[in-house]
């Protein structure tokens, strides 16, 4: 039995959603993030060296990272699901690239974006916080906001190809890349003026039942 290592309002939503996509049995061990810091409990250190989510246990053997578990899930159950296009072709180069920019090229700013957001709102001597807010909006402004206006309007030009980010056919990688348009939803701005596409692929990808269902099991889920 596979057992996801769910952390709250985290990237293992995805992975929920995978499975539920599979039709594959599972269960959930439920993590809680701390009110304070929003990291993950000490508990998960106990899964994996790195104490973060998302990781699954599969009998013996433990996957972290989302982009090996979409692989492994789909190397060990989903070949026949129609989740990944065949190999050797357009299709799976494309998919193969937006299973990684996920999180090799959309992430990054986003998360420098929460930071520097956070830096802004955090309490400090009142001497300090204008240097600090200073920085911060000099390095959205300058490099962070930038970055992210030039992705969304890459992905949402990708996004004329078809409804999905392989082109006529939902894939594994819609589900990898629901965390980051998700994030952006919320810190980048996504809007009908600018981003018509992403946020018509959103809402498809928030109606899947497979993805309604990993609500449901997953519990509450900020980003949706």
């Amino acid at each position: 039995m596979i057992t996801v290592h769910h952390l709250n309002n985290s990237r293992s939503q995805r992975i929920l959603w995978l499975l539920e996509e599979l039709g594959l049995p599972y269960e959930i061990r439920r993590y809680e993030r701390d009110a304070k810091t929003m990291l993950a409990p000490p508990e998960l250190l106990k899964v994996h060296p790195l104490g973060k989510s998302p990781v699954i246990t599969d009998g013996d053997v433990t996957v972290a990272e989302s982009g090996a578990i979409v692989e492994y899930l789909l190397d060990t159950c989903g070949e026949a699901s129609g989740l990944r296009p065949a190999k050797g072709g357009a299709e799976h180069r494309r998919y193969t690239y937006w299973l990684h920019f996920a999180e090799g090229s959309a992430m990054p700013p986003l998360l420098m974006k929460l930071v520097f957001l956070r830096i802004k709102s955090t309490p400090m001597p009142f001497f300090a916080k204008p240097i600090a807010r200073g920085i911060a909006n000099k390095v959205l402004g300058s490099f962070v906001d930038p970055n992210l206006e030039r992705q969304m309007a890459f992905m949402e030009a990708e996004l004329a190809t078809g409804p999905w980010f392989v082109g006529a056919n939902f894939s594994a990688a819609d589900i990898q890349m629901s965390f980051p348009i998700e994030a952006a939803n919320q810190r980048a701005g996504l809007g009908r003026d600018k981003t018509p596409r992403l946020l018509d692929w959103l809402a498809r990808a928030h109606a899947r039942p497979a993805y309604q269902r990993a609500l449901e099991r997953g519990g509450k889920y900020d980003f949706a």
